[in-house]
């Protein structure tokens, strides 16, 4: 330990330039001077130690002012070297380190003190509760009552936050009774407040209404606190009634109160009371707040009210990180994708650094949009940032390249990712699921056994599709059957929706439809797919009795009364089909236009059935004429069977020539002629039996992979062959 003035120099070279430091150094060196020659005097003159402790008193502030860790521990170093009793300033020397940041170094002097007053124990406990290690502070005060230390107000209003970190409810409702003993429970606002927020984060908002309801003049703290509760725990009319109450009684809402009321009015979808609080957001002066303009922007994106979610962004001044993150996932989760990205390249044009949410969320706008280009990109800003092994953004990646048709790329990610749970898991056998690689996904299945997680809702669904996707029948209903009789998982209609699915394609339609009644309240969709299969397999006498069953249930939604017209067709019974369509009319339903977009240079080109609009659709018809000559050459004969439209054979011909994805295939190859690549195409219906074996001869004559995503799944042709096997 050093003893002498000198060697406050020798521990403080690199600071010599500066001349804060340098201040404090040769006040050090003064105040270490007199201090030496006080513990010299045996007499010790109370003045001069006075005078001493008030030196030294101003250096640890001008320490805190300067939140220099290392001059508080070299000030406290020579202290104790010169003699000087140390401990007599202890409560402001650990004052000082828990300011600095030194909290290790305050517990080792707290330990040290003789005796402690309250208020070095409310620091020491408030010092750890803002380093979030609760643990800590809930243990320390266990210890103060071992002591007999008795705590006050303000160790109380701090500790509740410890006890809500951990989740630690009986400890939490003890300190309660404490509170009660010593009188502070309702006559100290900051203790009653910080019991609601307890009692709100434990989810027991019968318990934080109580205290609350106790308390004759609540304060802001309080009434947001309740708010927040009632917000987060799903009961946004309570939060919103509680809201009216604290404007009633006068008190004035901060910007986090209006943050969860704003976003009370977004999960409840009343948009006329979200404009109101943000008129009363701007009105107060809040509306710079970035809690508050976050929640501007997602009340507008869960109402579905996107202009006033751009209005409302327009007017934020220099917006940042997390407003941005917020527009951009809302816009995502509304359909928005194109403006979606859009924002995202104004956002970096803004020189604002995206997080892994901003990331997630636009390459979940280039999944939707299957923009493998643009998703590559993001790929390359996620790895630049270092943020590619975050579990987050690698789910993210993972789910992107799976609906973009690139399985390798995602396996790539998935291999990557340091940490593995249920979620990245699930999101692997989901792209396993959607191209078809069947046992792949069963692999990854029994490896989450074999880990000791714990497959769920979406485990099940993801699987069960694969087996479909796959045709693996057997292996499919040997999962089903095991999860039938696990407690841990209730099976819902998604899961005997994908049974009902496996078990029709195969064409076991009696075990689909058994399947199907053992359901206590199947929905449409349960119902759609089961008469999907019977139109797979012409089962038209089974279909009727759906129909008739689903009619007593509810009205038919579009997909049904498409599907059963689409079955009478097939079938040429066209009375019948006259006859859902006039059912389709008069209940002011449309049948949803066949629809493929094709990706090419940064830009996205859609086509429709039949559809020329397209500025080059003279060298589209061109390409498709000469491909249709080469197919014809390879075998190909249209199946007119599938043209549910009362019209002559060449007619029909002509129909199946022009489906979208023929189209959209013929201008991607015209557009490509001088290149190699695979061809990716995308379709928002079921992808057809004829197109199907269309683009399969296709991706032969040609010598061109070509990768089609449908509404159900992933096609890779190449060489005259189907990933699926021709089984989807």
């Amino acid at each position: 330990m050093p003893k002498y003035p000198y060697t406050v120099y020798i521990v403080f070279p690199r600071l010599e330039g500066n001349i804060i430091c340098a201040n404090v150094v040769r006040t050090i060196h003064q105040t270490t001077r007199k201090a030496t020659s006080l513990t010299a005097d045996k007499t010790k003159s109370p003045t001069n130690f006075r005078e001493t402790s008030k030196c030294y008193a101003s250096l640890i502030q001008e320490c805190i002012s300067t939140k220099s860790l290392e001059n508080l521990k070299i000030l406290q170093f020579q202290m104790m070297g010169c003699g000087f009793p140390h401990l007599s300033l202890g409560n402001k020397l650990i004052d000082g380190y828990l300011k600095c940041g030194g909290i290790a170094e305050a517990r080792v002097l707290f330990d040290e003190l003789p005796q402690r007053h309250v208020v070095v124990w409310n620091s020491m406990i408030s010092g750890y509760i803002k380093q979030k290690k609760s643990k800590e502070a809930v243990l320390l005060y266990k210890r103060m009552f071992f002591e007999g230390v008795f705590p006050d107000g303000f160790t109380l209003s701090v500790v509740f936050k410890g006890f809500s970190d951990l989740g630690l409810v009986g400890n939490g409702r003890q300190a309660h009774g404490h509170a009660v003993v010593l009188g502070l429970d309702v006559c100290d606002v900051f203790v009653a407040s910080g019991l609601v927020d307890m009692y709100a984060k434990f989810g027991l908002m019968r318990g934080a209404r109580l205290v609350a309801d106790r308390v004759v003049e609540k304060d802001v703290v309080m009434f947001t606190a309740l708010i927040v509760g009632y917000s987060q725990h799903g009961d946004d009319g309570e939060a919103l009634e509680i809201f009216q109450s604290m404007l009633k009684e006068g008190v004035k809402a901060n910007d986090h109160t209006l943050a969860s009321v704003l976003a009370s009015c977004g999960n409840m979808d009343d948009l006329c009371e979200g404009k109101m609080i943000h008129g009363l957001t701007i009105k107060s002066g809040f509306e710079s707040s970035v809690a508050a303009q976050t929640s501007v922007l997602t009340m507008y994106s869960k109402c579905g009210s996107i202009c006033d979610s751009l209005r409302a962004f327009e007017l934020m001044v220099n917006p940042n990180q997390v407003t941005w993150t917020s527009l951009i996932s809302g816009l995502v989760k509304n359909g928005r994708e194109e403006i979606a990205l859009s924002k995202f390249c104004q956002m970096l044009t803004s020189s604002v650094v995206p997080n892994s949410f901003t990331l997630s969320a636009t390459l979940a706008a280039c999944s939707s949009l299957a923009m493998l280009d643009q998703g590559k990109q993001m790929h390359a800003i996620v790895m630049k940032l270092g943020l590619d092994l975050q579990k987050f953004v690698g789910v993210a990646l993972i789910n992107f390249y799976g609906k973009c048709g690139c399985v390798e790329f995602a396996r790539l990610v998935y291999n990557d990712l340091s940490e593995l749970d249920v979620v990245p898991l699930n999101t692997m056998i989901h792209a396993y699921s959607q191209n078809g690689y069947g046992q792949e996904a069963l692999e990854l299945f029994h490896l989450m056994k074999d880990m000791g997680l714990e497959p769920n809702d979406f485990t099940l669904v993801s699987v069960l599709s694969a087996c479909c996707n796959a045709g693996l029948v057997d292996e499919g209903r040997q999962i089903f059957e095991s999860f039938r009789h696990n407690p841990r998982l209730r099976l819902t209609n998604d899961h005997y929706t994908c049974m009902v699915d496996l078990l029709g394609r195969a064409g076991r339609l009696d075990e689909a439809e058994l399947i199907t009644n053992e359901v206590d309240s199947p929905d449409l969709v349960l119902w759609r797919t089961l008469l999907s299969v019977c139109k797979i397999h012409g089962d038209v006498a089974r279909a009727e009795k759906i129909m008739s069953r689903v009619l007593e249930l509810s009205p038919p939604d579009e997909g049904m009364l498409v599907l059963s017209s689409n079955l009478y067709a097939s079938m040429g019974n066209w009375s019948q089909v006259v006859e859902m369509k006039t059912h389709m009319r008069d209940a002011g339903l449309k049948k949803s236009p066949g629809m493929t977009w094709v990706d090419l240079d940064r830009k996205i080109h859609t086509f429709k059935a039949g559809d020329w609009s397209h500025p080059c659709s003279q060298e589209i018809k061109d390409t498709l004429v000469e491909l249709i000559m080469k197919v014809h050459q390879s075998g190909y004969v249209p199946d007119t069977s599938l043209v549910l439209q009362d019209m002559d054979e060449k007619e029909k011909e002509r129909s199946l020539y022009y489906h979208s994805e023929k189209i959209a295939i013929a201008f991607a190859l015209w557009k490509t002629s001088s290149k190699n690549t695979c061809i990716r195409i995308y379709k928002n219906l079921r992808v057809c039996t004829d197109c199907h074996i269309w683009i399969k001869l296709v991706s032969k004559v040609v010598g061109r992979e070509i990768i089609a995503r449908d509404a159900k799944r992933f096609h890779h042709f190449k060489d005259g062959s189907c990933s699926c096997r021709d089984y989807w």
